[in-house]
């Protein structure tokens, strides 16, 4: 839980590349982080100008 927690809220939601986070959790495969990634409303506001 705390993995998932601090990947999806405290790094992606923030902006932090997804290759990133992979590597900070220590995942040899970024389709491995990539069940982390969740797309935010707010973030996709924010990336759009909206």
């Amino acid at each position: 839980m705390a993995r998932h927690t601090f990947a999806t809220t405290v790094t992606l939601s923030n902006g932090v590349p997804i290759d990133t986070v992979s590597k900070v959790l220590g995942n040899s495969h970024l389709s491995t982080s990539q069940i982390y990634a969740r797309v935010f409303d707010k973030k996709i506001s924010e990336d759009m100008g909206i």
